[in-house]
């Protein structure tokens, strides 16, 4: 078995949810979660099939969003594995609705930070084994950050 860290990309004022699902249909109904859940939301979707055909299958209303998508895709090169980009929308206003999806096994990630896909090579093909997402902790927050993380929770309107 091979291992190996694969950047994924972001692009700037985005969000990427990560996953693995198991059904062609996955595509379609991600991208009706986007739109159900946050309308405006601009987003690009690319999911693996992993078997017949074996595309790279595509959703989304921006294509640099669907490109960047798919790049994704491409470098993981593993089947049932989708990478969502949001624009204009957080991953808290959908990850529930992306857990619920009956398609979906797992959510790997969601985040805007730097982030690599550790991928498995076996004979039977690739496969995501996790994540490293972010940086590693620097400290524990003081008084003065404990107040920053809560100012700017309510700044963005997630808490009142």
């Amino acid at each position: 078995m091979d291992l190996e860290a694969i950047a994924l990309d972001i692009p700037a004022d985005c969000n990427l949810v990560a996953g693995q699902a198991h059904f062609i249909k996955t595509v379609e109904d991600l991208a009706e979660i986007v739109v159900t859940a946050v309308p405006g939301a601009h987003f690009g979707l690319a999911f693996c099939e992993a078997s017949g055909p074996c595309l790279i299958r595509i959703e989304g209303d921006d294509p640099a969003l669907i490109e960047a998508a798919v790049g994704n895709a491409r470098r993981v090169a593993a089947g049932h594995t989708f990478y969502l980009l949001l624009r204009g929308a957080y991953p808290i206003n959908l990850l529930n609705a992306i857990k619920q999806c009956p398609e979906v096994a797992q959510v790997f990630c969601a985040t805007a930070n730097p982030v690599e896909a550790l991928v498995a090579r076996t004979a039977g093909g690739r496969g995501v084994v996790g994540v490293v997402d972010g940086s590693p902790p620097l400290g524990v927050e003081d008084a003065a950050a404990r107040e920053q993380r809560r100012a700017f929770l309510r700044k963005i309107g997630y808490k009142r």
